[in-house]
């Protein structure tokens, strides 16, 4: 590595000062050879690695499937909103009947909202147990 100098590259936002024309950029800072050649250091040189397809394609699986078990999240939410649209509807038609509105609106309220914590579980275990 002595042969070889590197400068610190400026931080400049419109690009670096440094001239590129006999470099080679690794990160933030750029080695030139003195005598001009551009062929790198054998410890700096990266080589191709690659992984088996199989294990690709099955994370692959695994984020797609976690991402759309996730969309029961969203039909929770939408669950919600209509059963409290529906008791605010049904107390506005009959005041009376407040109390028995209210306890059918918290029970769709819990199934919903189980739903929804169900479908983020399958999720998570999808993601994180296979």
């Amino acid at each position: 590595m002595a042969k070889y100098h590197v400068n610190e590259l400026t931080k400049d936002a419109f690009g670096p000062v440094a001239d590129k024309r006999n470099g080679f950029w690794l990160s933030r800072t750029i080695i030139r050879s003195p005598c001009g050649s551009t062929t790198l250091p054998t410890a700096l040189k990266r080589h191709l690695s690659t992984s088996c397809r199989r294990r690709d394609v099955d994370t692959a699986a695994k984020f797609v499937g976690a991402s759309l078990a996730t969309i029961g999240v969203g039909g929770s939410g939408l669950g919600i909103g209509t059963v409290f649209g529906a008791l605010i509807i049904g107390y506005a038609r009959n005041p009376t009947l407040k109390q028995q509105i209210f306890s059918y609106a918290i029970l769709g309220f819990a199934l919903s909202e189980a739903m929804g914590l169900f479908s983020l579980m399958m999720a998570f275990l999808m993601l994180f147990a296979f």
